[in-house]
């Protein structure tokens, strides 16, 4: 029996979605739930799974067309083991042999082919009989042996770089490669260019003193993951904390713009870039202001994890009413982040450096970082992003503001 492969159901964000790569060819034995094809959409890849065991049959939609919501993909032949596509034919003919003598459900086959099946470990009612009524030759079980062992080298596949990555040439190579862009880069170079064209875009820049956060790390690290099971203790927690703090004053800065219409946010749901092989992804930690600080750096654990296997979801990603972006990661001292609409602001956070500071008449060296805000200026004022930065400035170089709430 062929059941169809089908693409899944895609949600309302996604209209549509690229078939990817095909980890099984067509005549290859596959398990229940091993992976068959990935399919690419703007936001995530999707896994499609092997309903049952089977033979994949014929890939109906190739690598690099485009699908919608639960169209077929392919088939696979329910039950049945084959060589090569070319075995699928001989299957109808097996289906109208006739039943064995003894009144078993076994095909015709010659003895040696039996025999030949027995030593290999091979159910002789699943191989494709290619001789005279749909009997049994021994060429088909030595092809159906042959199969059985080639199965198990397409496992890697599953495994193999999902995105095509830069190609590397040799000193002096003039040669050119053209790779396809995959959907995910495609649609943040679009939507990169639609915020710049279609926002009053602007940037505002402010420095923080780290060394209290660092100190308050460096004590509290160990004891911190003991407690949390684990969990460690990093800059990114107290950064989105001091976030969801400044959004509570400044609420135009949670907002967004909607037609004609402001839309103020009565929670913050704070999106977390984060850099993965198929491009940029910025999962959502929902409700930030009501996480704790373990709760928070558990979260981006497991985004950070879940991009780098490719297994982050839409609905972990859809959404946000503020992004947080570090730069610093990759070493950046200074940037103007693009801000994700339909959001109205952006904070970058940058590398920390070692700077002589004037502190009280004093030259003192402190590890210090730049933070960049960049905003919609048709709906924050200068006076409200400038304000904003400050405020996060202040919590973060005085940590007790955060459990005072002042």
């Amino acid at each position: 029996m062929a059941i169809e492969i089908k693409a899944p159901q895609f949600p309302e964000s996604v209209a549509d979605g690229t078939v990817a790569t095909w980890h099984k060819k067509p005549g290859e034995a596959v398990k229940r739930d091993d992976l068959i094809v990935d399919i690419e959409t703007d936001k995530v890849v999707l896994e499609v799974l092997a309903e049952a065991d089977g033979v994949l049959g014929s890939i109906i939609a190739n690598e690099g067309d485009t699908v919608l919501s639960a169209q077929v993909l392919g088939t696979i032949q329910e039950g049945g083991v084959a060589a090569a596509p070319a075995a699928a034919a001989p299957a109808a003919a097996q289906a109208a042999a006739p039943a064995a003598a003894d009144g078993e459900d076994d095909p015709i086959a010659a003895p040696a082919a039996r025999k030949l099946a027995e030593e290999n470990g091979i159910n002789i009612a699943s191989v494709a009989g290619t001789g005279k009524g749909g009997r049994v030759t021994k060429e088909d079980v030595v092809a159906a042996v042959a199969a059985k062992k080639a199965a198990p080298a397409a496992a890697p596949a599953k495994a193999a770089a999902p995105a095509a990555t830069a190609p590397v040439f040799a000193a002096g190579d003039r040669t050119e490669k053209r790779v396809p862009m995959t959907r995910v880069r495609a649609t943040v170079a679009k939507r990169l260019v639609e915020a710049q064209s279609n926002m009053a875009m602007l940037t505002t820049f402010n420095e923080v003193n780290m060394k209290p956060i660092m100190d308050l790390r460096s004590k509290y690290k160990e004891l911190f993951e003991k407690t949390h099971n684990g969990v460690r203790l990093g800059f990114m927690s107290f950064f989105v904390k001091a976030a969801t703090e400044a959004l509570k004053r400044f609420p135009a800065v949670n907002a967004s713009i909607d037609g004609g219409d402001i839309v103020y946010h009565g929670y913050s749901d704070i999106g977390v870039a984060v850099s993965s092989d198929r491009g940029l992804v910025v999962p959502v930690l929902r409700n930030a202001e009501l996480m704790s600080l373990a709760e928070i750096e558990n979260g981006i654990a497991t985004f950070g994890k879940k991009a780098r296997d490719g297994k982050l979801s839409i609905d972990e990603m859809t959404g946000g009413t503020f992004t947080i972006t570090n730069g610093g990661t990759f070493g950046s001292l200074l940037s103007t982040p693009i801000v994700n609409p339909p959001q109205a602001a952006i904070l970058g956070m940058h590398n920390i450096n070692e700077r002589p500071m004037a502190v009280k008449g004093e030259v003192v060296i402190l590890p210090m970082m730049y933070l960049a805000l960049s905003y919609d200026h048709r709906l924050i004022d200068g006076k409200e992003a400038v304000s904003f930065l400050v405020t996060i400035k202040n919590l973060l170089e005085d940590p007790a503001r955060l459990l005072l709430d002042i």
